[in-house]
C-alpha cells in the first residue's frame, strides 16, 4: 500500500493512498449517504466494490492527529468515445466531517472583504486537490494533460453543491433514477446469460450504442459475468448488466417517501419490492436495445429478476437521453417506479485543460451514468 501526505498544518494532514486501509473502510461503512431533508441511505458491501476498482482507485483522506475524520474516492478510467474520449477520474465514496461543508446560512456575500485565516487556506487547497489529478498519484498522469474529473450529486444537497463550485466543478447534466418491479417476474425463453464467444460482438453493439454519449467506458460492462441478452433467432436485440446490491435507507422525503418506508413494508405484495432495513436490488447497468426495439427492455429486465431472484432493478439515466424517454414512456416500469418521485441527479464536472470547444461538447450530449459507480 503506497500513502502519502501532500498537505499538513497544525495537526491536520491529507493523505493519498492507492487502498482503502482499515480506517477507510471503517469510515465508508458507516457513513449515511445523501442530504438532510432528501434520501438517506447506507451503501453496502462497499470492500468487494472497491477491490473491483483494482489499481485505478485513490482515496483523498483527511487525518486530524493521525485519526481519519474523512475519505474521498477518486476512480480513473478512459472515457468517452471519438471526440469525447479524454483520461477522466470519477470522484466517489465522499465521507467528511462538517467541517469541510460550509453551511449556506452562514455563507458571507461575496460583495464583503473576507481576510482567510491560516485554516480557510488549507481548506482550499484540500478542494483544489480535486482539481488536480496529478496528485493523486495515478500513474501517466500528469498537470499539462487534459483531464476530466467529475461526480454526481443529489439536487436538494446544497452542502455538496456549494463545495464542488467552491473546487471549481460545472453542472453540465442532470439525470433519473428509474426503477423496474414485478411482483413476481416471469422467466423469459429469449432471455440467456452472455457466453465468453459472444463477448465481443456485444462489446462492440454496447460501444456503438453509447457512441454520442460523455463519460462512456467499458471497464464494467460486463461486470462479474452478470450480462444478460434477449436474442430473437441468432440476433441480440436487448441486453444488460445486473449487479445484485443493497442499502439500508434512513429516509425518503415527501408524501410517497413516507408511503414508500412505512407503509408499503407492510403490505405482503410490496414487501417483496422494498424493506428499508435491507433494500435488495439488481442495478442495470450498459442497458442496450436495437434502435426501434426498445419494447423488449421489460421483457429482458424481469426475465433477469426472475433468474437472479430479485424483484426490484434500478437504473440511472440522463434525462435528456432518447433512452431515458423510450423507458419513461413504455409504461412498463412497474408499481415501484409509478410511486417513485425521485429528486433529479446533478453532473458536475472539472475540466483540466480542455479548450472552450471540447467543453462544449459536454453540455450537448447525454452522460453515461455507470451504474455500477452507484454499487
Amino acid at each position: 500500500m503506497v500513502e502519502k501526505t501532500i498537505l499538513s498544518y497544525g495537526g491536520l494532514e491529507v493523505k493519498v493512498s492507492d487502498k482503502a486501509n482499515e480506517g477507510i473502510l471503517d469510515i465508508l461503512s458507516h457513513a449515511v449517504q445523501g442530504s438532510e431533508g432528501g434520501m438517506r441511505f447506507q451503501l453496502q458491501n462497499i470492500d468487494r466494490r472497491i477491490n473491483a476498482y483494482g489499481d485505478q482507485i485513490r482515496f483523498v483522506s483527511l487525518y486530524k492527529k493521525n485519526k481519519i475524520t474523512g475519505t474521498v474516492g477518486a476512480c480513473f478510467r478512459m472515457s468517452g468515445q471519438g471526440a469525447l474520449c479524454f483520461p477522466s477520474t470519477y470522484i466517489r465514496y465522499f465521507a467528511f466531517q462538517s467541517v469541510y461543508q460550509a453551511d449556506p446560512k452562514l455563507r458571507k456575500r461575496e460583495t464583503e472583504e473576507i481576510r482567510p485565516e491560516p485554516d480557510d487556506s488549507f481548506k482550499q487547497k484540500t478542494l483544489e486537490i480535486f482539481s488536480k489529478p496529478h496528485l493523486l498519484e495515478l500513474p501517466q498522469v500528469f498537470e499539462a494533460d487534459k483531464h476530466i474529473m467529475y461526480g454526481f450529486i443529489e439536487s436538494m444537497n446544497e452542502r455538496s453543491k456549494n463545495l464542488v463550485q467552491k473546487a471549481g466543478y460545472e453542472h453540465i447534466r442532470s439525470f433519473l433514477t428509474v426503477a423496474f418491479s414485478r411482483f413476481n417476474p416471469k422467466p423469459d425463453n429469449r432471455v440467456s446469460k452472455l457466453s465468453d464467444a459472444e463477448k465481443p460482438k456485444m462489446k462492440e453493439l454496447i460501444k456503438g450504442f453509447y457512441r454520442d454519449y460523455s463519460f462512456f467506458s467499458t471497464d464494467y460492462i460486463f461486470y462479474d459475468d452478470r450480462y444478460y441478452i434477449l436474442k430473437e433467432g441468432n440476433e441480440i436485440i436487448a441486453g444488460v448488466c445486473t449487479i445484485p446490491s443493497s442499502y439500508k435507507v434512513y429516509n425518503i422525503p415527501g408524501i410517497w417517501g413516507w408511503v414508500i418506508m412505512k407503509v408499503l413494508p407492510g403490505a405482503p405484495l410490496f414487501r417483496r419490492l422494498f424493506r428499508p432495513g435491507e433494500f435488495r436490488y439488481l442495478v442495470f447497468d450498459a442497458i442496450y436495445c436495437r434502435r426501434g426495439r426498445e419494447e423488449v427492455l421489460a421483457d429482458l429486465f424481469e426475465s433477469v429478476c426472475a433468474t437472479e431472484g430479485f424483484n426490484t432493478g434500478l437504473m440511472w439515466l440522463d434525462d435528456r437521453s432518447t433512452l431515458y424517454d423510450k423507458i419513461r414512456t413504455s409504461g412498463r416500469m412497474g408499481a415501484l417506479n409509478r410511486i417513485l418521485n425521485a429528486k433529479p441527479g446533478l453532473v458536475f464536472t472539472k475540466f483540466v485543460n480542455l479548450s472552450d470547444e471540447e467543453k462544449d461538447r459536454f453540455y450537448d450530449v447525454p452522460a453515461y451514468i455507470s451504474g455500477f459507480d452507484f454499487t
